[in-house]
């Protein structure tokens, strides 16, 4: 049986069980959506539909595909160390890694430096600009 997303009482399981044109089909109709959204200016809608798709298993199904099976770093490791190479693993990090909650990013600071893996020396970002009403 091919799943595209779970509903209650039916779970992923297989990597291999997935339907990935369905999967396909899920994030480009909601990336319409948001498109459509933007240019009536619905922006109340447009924040929604970019929640949605952010929670949206389809689109993390797809991420996780992309980054570990189709990416030419697909055999880098992550910032976590590990590489995502088989379909257990990928199942895992759909389980237990994309999780948004508690997420706060850190602020960015003026002047900060960049470190440059392939360089000795580093760049100072571009200074924030103070935003004027």
């Amino acid at each position: 049986m091919l799943v595209i997303e779970p509903t209650q009482g039916r779970e992923l399981t297989h990597w291999s069980q997935l339907n990935w044109t369905g999967v396909e089909a899920n994030v480009r109709r909601l990336q319409s959506r948001i498109y459509r959204a933007a240019a009536n200016g619905e922006h109340a809608q447009v924040q929604n539909l970019q929640k949605l798709m952010v929670r949206s298993v389809s689109a993390q199904l797809l991420a996780i595909r992309q980054v570990t099976q189709d990416n030419s770093g697909k055999h880098t490791p992550g910032v976590d160390g590990g590489v995502c190479d088989t379909p257990q693993k990928r199942m895992a990090l759909l389980n237990d890694g994309l999780s948004l909650k508690g997420y706060r990013p850190k602020p960015i600071i003026a002047g900060e430096k960049v470190s440059q893996n392939h360089r000795s020396e580093s760049k100072p970002r571009a200074p924030l600009r103070k935003l004027t009403t």
